[in-house]
């Protein structure tokens, strides 16, 4: 596969059907699987995959895992992502019942989210393969991330986005060079971005046709590294339970397989259980029915977590959720912004609202008693709560400006009285 010089070529998750290395990938996916329930592809190495064969010069990025990766190192395009802390998350575990609870902060990437794993992969590839535009249809994070890697790799990217998107995101964007159009109808951006390939062979990243399968094939390889990296921060033990928040489970499958590649080679033992925390429910539905089609859901409610806001996840998720005897549980509104705001308070993260799903799903499944107080249990926060702040941040806060040192005093006797405690 040109650019890909791990790749031999690519398979179905679903049915399993091998197709060529020159195959196209255009958001199809399978074609023998299309009527039945589409599905994206995956990548066929040329020899099994090894996360634990790290050269000593490896670089400190996830490129430090480049052999288990579509493309070399020598083709990779670098911001110097990945290795991002793995957090022990003690007093808002103990709180929530579960103290084994640690967070993997993906907010610490260089554009401040998770995208970045699937943006250093899919860019690399793009330009290896000769391609000058890249191009994605993105509420924000994705956007972001793509045009920083098209502008590290000298490539032209276009974001095409919708009325609504957080306006932190759509200036990130911007301030990378990148062109931004938005349209009032979402399912429009699609159908731009299909023309645009058919057109003008712009790299498309993202998907761009109904039913959704999810991103990039190759791209979607980066995600394998928040896996790889969750064990060797762990001494070399997988979690029991590893929680992402979930929109077309680009990151959920990636991730999956990192762990899958990990228990293959003997790394770990045991393989964790994946869970879901959506918004709309189309996965929990497919797991209840025994579905391999999702369903389109009808929202009920404008979600603030719009990173994840879609209302059909894909089949990819739904695997990865049934080979880990995994869950998918649907969140909505309540409890979303006190948690990101417990979580900063408790523990010094300050997250996405998307991000901190996999909290309130952590904390039903445990009320459920599905997650047990002796579980080891891993949430992934996708990204930075500076990031859609103009939906975070309802009403500012106390702007009261103090006219003098006894002003700020008496305010504090009478608002935080627990500050004038003597310290000793």
């Amino acid at each position: 596969m040109p650019g890909c010089a791990n790749i031999i070529g690519l398979s179905c998750i679903r049915c399993g059907a091998s197709y060529s290395g020159s195959t196209e990938i255009d958001s199809r996916g399978c074609p023998a699987c299309r009527e039945a329930a589409p599905v994206n592809l995956k990548p066929v190495y040329a020899s099994p995959v090894d996360p634990l064969s790290i050269a000593p010069n490896a670089p400190r990025s996830m490129w430090r895992y480049a052999h288990a990766l579509p493309c070399s190192l020598d083709d990779a395009v670098s911001l110097g992502e990945g290795q991002t802390p793995l957090i022990e998350a003690a007093r808002i575990g103990r709180a929530m019942g579960v103290p084994n609870l640690f967070i993997k902060d993906e907010g610490r990437n260089p554009t401040w989210s998770h995208k970045d794993r699937f943006s250093t992969v899919a860019v690399s590839v793009a330009r290896a393969q000769g391609s000058t535009v890249v191009a994605t249809a993105s509420s924000g994070n994705a956007g972001a991330s793509l045009a920083a890697y098209a502008a590290r790799a000298g490539l032209d990217c276009v974001v095409a986005t919708f009325g609504g998107a957080a306006n932190a995101m759509l200036a990130q964007i911007r301030k990378y060079g990148a062109t931004v159009l938005p349209l009032a109808n979402k399912m429009d951006r699609w159908t731009l971005l299909a023309e645009a390939a058919t057109r003008y062979g712009w790299f498309i990243t993202s998907p761009y046709r109904v039913p959704v399968i999810g991103s990039h094939a190759l791209g979607i390889e980066g995600y394998k590294t928040i896996a790889y990296e969750i064990v060797e921060q762990s001494g070399g033990i997988a979690p029991d339970w590893c929680v992402l928040p979930v929109c077309y489970g680009d990151a959920l499958f990636g991730v999956w397989t990192g762990f899958q590649e990990l228990f293959a080679q003997g790394a770990i033992l045991g393989l964790p259980r994946m869970v879901a925390a959506e918004v709309h429910g189309s996965l929990a539905q497919a797991l209840a029915t025994g579905s391999d089609r999702l369903e389109e859901r009808s929202p009920a409610f404008e979600s603030l977590a719009v990173s994840i806001g879609a209302p059909r996840s894909a089949y990819q998720a739904l695997k990865a959720l049934r080979e880990s005897s995994g869950r998918a549980v649907p969140l909505n509104n309540d409890g979303l912004v006190q948690m990101q705001e417990r979580l900063a308070q408790d523990e010094g993260i300050f997250a996405e609202l998307a991000s901190v799903t996999p909290l309130l799903a952590i904390a039903r499944l445990r009320e459920e008693g599905v997650i047990t107080p002796d579980d080891h249990v891993v949430a992934v926060a996708t990204a930075s709560g500076l990031k859609d702040l103009d939906r975070s941040v309802g009403q500012a806060g106390d702007d009261t400006i103090f006219r003098s040192t006894g002003e700020a005093w008496d305010w504090l006797g009478h608002n935080a009285a627990a500050l004038l405690a003597w310290q000793r």
